[in-house]
């Protein structure tokens, strides 16, 4: 299988997906629907893409493109989502969820809570998530590569936060991404809409 992955380069995820016979191509910047990429790709994979998909792109992906996200779904959708899980004191951990037309709104395939530590910060706490996900995301691919697993609907509510609400909070990173996050839990709290089911959702296979 033909994989384009869109993001920074991740040699310990590209090595485990070709050991499975899989052809991984790289791309870090933005795609236009025609770009060659797309064309000699069967399966998409973003982690850490910093531009937003658009239909005509995910259209070449019908059965296989997902994300690997550091947020709890639904929790802090969009921008500066480990720092906005310490600043309003929700759930934080990592998701892994099928790409659609809308932001970080697919259905899940798999989730795992991360659990902090007080004398973590900003940089230690985002290095954190990422090991969770790469330790959480091979154990799923064979399933996910297949089609043997069936996400689920991500519950209603959370939060979302847009880039230029970054402003707003700017003033509390005070060490800039090694500030500790003792200093940062719960001063937004109460800004974030609470979801209506519990958000700590497994993936559930066929």
């Amino acid at each position: 299988m033909n994989i384009l992955m869109l993001g920074p380069a991740r040699p310990d995820l590209i090595r485990f997906l070709e050991s499975h016979g899989d052809a991984v191509i790289v791309e870090e910047q933005g795609l236009v629907e025609s770009s060659h990429r797309l064309q000699a790709a069967d399966f998409l994979i973003t982690y850490g893409y910093r531009h937003i998909l658009k239909p005509n792109v995910l259209a070449f992906f019908p059965e296989g493109a997902i994300n690997l996200d550091i947020p709890m779904l639904p929790w802090n959708r969009g921008a500066d989502p480990n720092l906005r899980s310490f600043l309003e004191d929700t759930p934080k951990g990592v998701t892994i969820h099928c790409l659609e037309d809308g932001l970080d709104t697919g259905h899940v395939i798999a989730q795992a809570p991360v659990e902090m530590l007080t004398q973590d910060t900003l940089r230690t706490s985002y290095d954190r998530l990422q090991r969770k996900m790469e330790a959480l995301f091979p154990g799923l691919w064979p399933a996910t590569r297949s089609g043997q697993i069936e996400p689920a609907p991500q519950p209603a509510g959370g939060s979302y936060h847009a880039l230029k609400d970054r402003q707003n909070v700017a003033h509390l990173l005070t060490n800039g991404r090694d500030t500790p996050v003792p200093k940062l839990i719960g001063r937004r709290k109460g800004a974030a809409a609470a979801p209506t089911a519990d958000v700590e959702t497994h993936h559930v296979s066929r």
